[in-house]
């Protein structure tokens, strides 16, 4: 049972990690994306590869 917490806690912390994530790339100002070479229709895509690694 407490792997199954801890799972599931681990599960929900990546998900927050994904959604906090997903919206800092979104709101960050354009100049600053183009800066860093980052577009905003990829922010998924960015998300899932630091918060999952894939």
């Amino acid at each position: 049972m407490a792997h199954l917490m801890s799972s599931l806690r681990d599960r929900l912390n990546k998900r927050a990690a994904y959604n906090h994530t997903v919206h800092e790339i979104r709101s960050m100002p354009l100049d600053v994306a183009l800066d860093l070479d980052i577009y905003h229709g990829d922010a998924e895509k960015i998300a899932a590869q630091a918060v999952y690694g894939r």
